[in-house]
């Protein structure tokens, strides 16, 4: 069993962690301080100081807050943390082994309801049922998906930063806060020695009535939620791996406030001699050099340019031919595929062959990305979109421009800094053979198969 020296109950507002505190604080061995880093309280309603320490300190040091609590209680010290507290003390638990992590969730439609109910009744919780405010709010399907996305987007970054540090969490549904044994098992988790006997039931529950009892619009609810995709099953999988921003292949001018993030396998040797014509060329940055050069930049815009994923698809072909950058790919191939690519550099001998030979390219990428292969993926023949996802990691490009626009992109681009434009260069897209030529349906439909997140995306349609 893990010895913890603190934890954290991770939640939201209206899912039983109220309750959760005060069985938590019946037993000997820890405290549960509230809501300690609410942005607008400390612990609970009506606190604006604990530990000796006001709220301008706590939000001014976090980590000192942090550590007086864990000092100053007897045993554990604990705090329920919402989704809107402050973002820094998430970093300082998730990283923290030693902080245990019990996730408290609730049905999400009853969470709403009952989230809804508290802000027009103003009754956040109820200990005698005499006090007890009735309303019965309206159900919006809009303001229920936007919280819902919230809230998902939380759970997902408490699943990750678990998963990646290798930590387990204790799970509870609103449901288990009223089960005896649940807590118990808590306590041992938490590897306490207390047990509880009875339950504390100070905290009675508000809304016990069923869902569509508690709002105006029960009919116009359910329609409402028929309309909702529980299981996701518009969502497209996604295996492509995560990647890096690739600060090094930045490229800037001396002359010129304009930053280039090049995409492979895009547009990239004509930008950079249009940059060139500004000045000299600023390359292999790193993130300290990069930081220096925007300080010493004002107004300074970044860029990439998207290319027609199959026309990228083909100047990725036609690379690989040349320069055979993938040693591991020809016996993939030929094991797999029971395709020989030609030698390096020397091409294919007729046209056919040439365009089978992209066919296969591009059945090849389709598996590649759907993580069907072992073979890494190479910058190339990733996806645009996890190219740009990656950029975003550091800082996302101010413009995307598409090659068809180029001209367009970078006047405006040259326009918004305040620079003279200089000629855009023209682009050709280089290869052994014309892809006009070798296009077809076919064609077309294999690198939709391979790339339809760029075509959905970025809203390409057929390059023919």
């Amino acid at each position: 069993m893990p010895q913890f020296t603190s934890f954290v109950v991770l939640a939201e507002m209206r899912t039983g962690s109220n309750f959760l505190e005060a069985n938590l604080n019946a037993l000997d061995g820890l405290t549960c301080h509230g809501e300690s880093f609410n942005p607008y309280l400390i612990g609970g309603e009506g606190k604006q100081e604990m530990f000796g320490i006001d709220m301008v300190g706590r939000d001014a040091d976090p980590a000192g807050f942090l550590k007086a609590m864990r000092a100053q209680t007897k045993g554990l010290a604990g705090f329920r943390y919402f989704s809107d507290h402050d973002p820094r003390v998430f970093d300082l638990v998730m990283q923290d082994k030693a902080c245990a992590k019990i996730i408290l969730t609730r049905n999400q439609l009853e969470s709403f309801i009952s989230w809804k109910i508290a802000m027009e009744s103003d009754q956040w919780w109820l200990a005698n049922t005499k006090h007890l405010k009735t309303v019965r709010p309206r159900f919006d399907l809009a303001e229920f998906t936007e919280r819902t996305a919230a809230l998902h987007q939380f759970q997902n970054r408490i699943v990750n930063r678990l998963q990646v540090s290798g930590q387990t969490a204790f799970y509870l549904d609103y449901e288990d806060v009223r089960d005896l044994d649940v807590l118990n098992g808590l306590a041992a988790f938490l590897g306490i020695e207390a047990r509880l006997k009875t339950l504390d039931f100070r905290f009675k529950k508000q809304n016990p009535e069923p869902i569509e009892e508690k709002v105006s619009n029960p009919q116009e609810m359910r329609e409402a939620l028929a309309t909702l995709d529980w299981f996701n099953q518009s969502l497209a999988p996604n295996f492509e791996p995560r990647r890096q921003a690739m600060v090094p292949q930045y490229i800037a001018s001396e002359g010129a406030p304009l930053l280039f993030m090049p995409i492979k396998a895009a547009p990239d040797g004509p930008i950079k001699k249009w940059l060139q014509s500004y000045g000299a060329l600023r390359q292999d940055f790193d993130r300290n050099s990069l930081r220096k050069w925007k300080a010493a930049n004002p107004g300074q815009r970044s860029f990439t340019v998207l290319r027609h994923p199959l026309a990228r698809a083909f100047s990725a072909y036609c690379d690989l031919l040349d320069r055979d950058f993938m040693p591991e790919l020809r016996p993939y191939l030929k094991r797999v595929h029971k395709f020989i690519l030609p030698p390096k550099g020397k091409g294919f001998e007729t046209e056919a062959e040439f365009r089978q030979g992209f066919l296969v390219f591009l059945e090849l990428a389709k598996y590649m990305l759907a993580g069907r292969t072992e073979l890494r993926i190479l910058p190339a023949f990733a996806t645009q979109s996890a190219i740009i996802h990656g950029f975003s990691q550091l800082q996302s490009p101010d413009m995307l421009i598409r090659e068809d626009r180029l001209a367009e992109g970078l006047a405006y681009l040259a326009g918004d800094v305040g620079i003279p434009l200089s000629p855009p260069p023209q682009i050709k897209l280089n290869g052994h053979y014309d892809l006009a030529a070798i296009y077809g349906t076919d064609v077309e439909e294999a690198a939709q198969a391979a790339y339809g997140r760029d075509y959905t995306s970025f809203g390409f349609t057929a390059w023919g």
